[in-house]
């Protein structure tokens, strides 16, 4: 049995460990999946079996075929010993089956959902999302549901209580939430209170994600930590649609794996905790009444992320830029109607900016410089004590 600890790299060590040894994943592969998963937080098993297929043999090795013939968007297979069923029954009057998949290939977790035919035996992936964090799936207490009738969520063992976007405490049988009312392409807040175990000896009140709407496309994984609750704060108002698209700050840094685009795969861009904003300042653009700049910054799963947000004055639709990786001096084409900007900002103090000559800048103050977007290329600098960063903007 392994022991469950919290996300990230003790979580992706402690599945190397279970993993070491086994030899060739093709000469090991199990007859059928295990039902359930092999995790213990103290003597709390973490993911028990659960829903009334659960002791179903046929339902179990239908569900291992679907399992064994899915490829990932790369091509990439389940390693069926070190995933498991943690859902098998019928919900709503319908057979579901959700599978936390191993994916060696990547070092990926992917969260399987799958549909049933009326006699449990014959199965298909229908949902496949990638998980976000780097840690492995199960190590998360909240997992998302996909169906027609809304949002449903499956959660651990470890959680006592899950609170809806509404705050009202949402039931569950065998783990599987009711239908909760998530938009399309909003951003709203579940809340888990977690038991006490041994890896958290006084439980925790308040286990905060965000939900990124309904609408979220596979194989982008739809729940984001919020454990400051500050990216509930930052999404406010934002199409999470629009974020997600591949000009919007989430979507549009695609995944590379080696030297080969991944264009099927969930961009390098895509959220994974952390999402906060901090205000830019008041901006007055073709001499209408100021708005507001705001600089978003999140984690994913390659590192710190940014990207600028402009929400016009009275209450027009927000406009945002595609994510720029954290840097020193960060540069983000603003696409405005009518008046596509270049934004450039940094935080260093004592550093001289830098524009090329005859740049009219629309904003100039400490910290951050607006102009048009050039029609070619041009390079900005910015000079500290004892390194310059360049970034080039325009030509677009």
């Amino acid at each position: 049995m392994v022991s469950v600890r919290r996300r990230g790299t003790t979580a992706t060590a402690l599945l190397a460990l279970l993993l070491a040894g086994c030899g060739p994943v093709a000469e090991r592969q199990p007859a059928t999946l295990p039902v359930g998963y092999d995790s213990l937080d103290g003597t709390l098993k973490v993911w028990p079996a659960r829903g009334n297929l659960a002791r179903d043999a046929a339902a179990t090795a239908g569900i291992t075929a679907a399992v064994r013939d899915w490829r990932s968007p790369i091509d990439d297979r389940a390693h069926l010993s070190s995933s498991g069923i943690l859902f098998s029954g019928e919900v709503a009057g319908s057979p579901l089956a959700l599978v936390a998949a191993d994916v060696p290939g990547e070092a990926a977790s992917w969260l399987l959902q799958l549909d049933g035919d009326g006699d449990g035996e014959r199965w298909r992936v229908a949902h496949a999302t990638e998980y976000t964090d780097p840690g492995y799936l199960v190590y998360s207490d909240v997992l998302p549901v996909q169906q027609p009738t809304g949002r449903r969520y499956l959660t651990s063992a470890r959680v006592e209580r899950l609170l809806g976007p509404d705050g009202k405490a949402l039931p569950a049988v065998d783990g599987i939430t009711e239908p909760v009312a998530v938009p399309a392409c909003q951003a709203v807040a579940v809340t888990a209170t977690l038991r006490a175990t041994r890896s958290l000896p006084r439980g925790r009140a308040a286990d905060r994600v965000l939900d990124l709407g309904t609408a979220t496309l596979a194989p982008r994984y739809p729940l984001v930590r919020d454990e400051t609750g500050s990216g509930k704060r930052a999404l406010t108002g934002l199409d999470t649609c629009v974020l997600g698209g591949e000009r919007g700050p989430f979507g549009s840094v695609p995944r590379r794996i080696g030297d080969r685009a991944a264009p099927r795969s969930a961009p390098e861009s895509w959220p994974m905790a952390k999402i906060a904003v901090r205000s830019l300042g008041s901006v007055a653009l073709g001499g209408g009444e100021p708005g507001e700049l705001e600089q978003l910054t999140w984690e994913s799963a390659t590192g710190t992320m940014t990207a600028v947000v402009y929400r016009p004055a009275g209450g027009g639709a927000p406009v945002v830029s595609p994510a720029d990786r954290s840097t020193t001096l960060q540069a983000y084409y603003l696409p405005v109607p009518g008046q596509p900007l270049a934004v450039l900002s940094w935080r260093t103090r004592d550093a001289s900016f830098a524009a090329p000559p005859g740049t009219t800048r629309l904003v100039d103050r400490p910290g951050l410089v607006v102009v048009a977007q050039p029609d070619r290329k041009q390079t900005f600098s910015l000079a500290g004590t004892e390194k310059t960063w360049y970034r080039s903007v325009g030509g677009r």
